[in-house]
């Protein structure tokens, strides 16, 4: 993911002046996206799929982004999308760090024919079509959202371990590995409890990285027809809605406006906190 190959790739003089900016107001974005998602009850109604006889109606008092086809009011459909996306998206984010974590530690760490033979694994998923294999994979096995989280989640874990292998690459031979070594710590001891503790603020950014893409990745087969149709995801929303781009615009923008800004938010976000660390450690 570019975003994540990135992560070094700016001249620190140039982030530290705009990182704090950015990732203020990214982080106001994502945690707009979080509140409009908790408290969709209360600001939209229980019920999402309610239908009324206001069909088409345009953005207004009683229907701020106004209603659909069948006269859903779209600002609760996109609050609760907002829930199915963000959960999905997170839930395969952690599938993705989690795989990522072990093997880039593995790999990093052990060296030698272990870190070979994970490392072609490693690129031999990084050239697999991803949205391509997604879309073969939910059509055999069927739609759902465990389904989503898995599949995403199983194939989004390379660019993390790329990450925690640079960096186990580095740590290991650190004065204090080496005297952890020299008192006898097994290898997953070592990884657990000095390893991994260093390298905690890259996963941060990885999982914020890969949420993001992971919620892009569900919206693209939900706008596809692949993803769990009795949830509102922002993706089937624009599904839906592309019939109807001429007479109700309402109804594509706000779901997308909403996807939009998730994603945006998530970059700046993941950007200031890798902004931040990287900043503190050249000091």
């Amino acid at each position: 993911m570019s975003g994540v190959s990135a992560i070094t790739s700016a001249p620190l003089s140039r982030r530290r002046g705009r990182v704090p900016i950015a990732g203020f107001f990214g982080g106001a974005l994502v945690c707009l996206v979080i509140i409009g998602a908790v408290f969709a009850p209360l600001l939209a109604g229980p019920d999402p799929g309610a239908m009324s006889d206001a069909t088409f109606a345009h953005p207004g008092f009683a229907h701020p982004m106004g209603t659909d086809d069948l006269g859903r009011d779209v600002l609760a459909r996109v609050l609760y999308g907002g829930r199915v996306s963000l959960v999905i998206g997170l839930a395969s984010a952690l599938v993705a760090v989690s795989i990522g974590t072990a093997i880039g530690a593995a790999a990093g760490y052990l060296g030698g024919v272990v870190d070979d033979a994970l490392m072609r694994l490693t690129e031999l998923f990084q050239v697999i079509p991803r949205f391509l294999l997604a879309i073969v994979v939910v059509a055999l096995f069927g739609t759902g959202s465990l389904r989503l989280v898995l599949v995403i989640g199983l194939l989004s874990w390379p660019a993390t371990t790329r990450i925690v292998r640079a960096q186990c690459l580095v740590l290991r031979g650190e004065e204090f590995i080496l005297a952890a070594q020299m008192a006898g710590a097994s290898p997953i001891r070592i990884i657990l409890r000095h390893v991994l503790p260093n390298v905690a603020p890259y996963l941060l950014v990885s999982v914020t990285l890969q949420t993001g893409s992971a919620i892009l990745v569900e919206s693209f087969l939900s706008f596809l027809g692949l993803g769990d149709p009795a949830l509102p995801s922002w993706g089937l929303l624009l599904q839906q809605a592309q019939i109807y781009l001429r007479s109700a615009w309402w109804m594509a923008t706000f779901p997308g406006v909403a996807l939009s800004a998730t994603i945006l938010g998530l970059n700046l976000l993941s950007d200031s906190v890798e902004g931040r660390f990287v900043a503190r450690r050249d000091r």
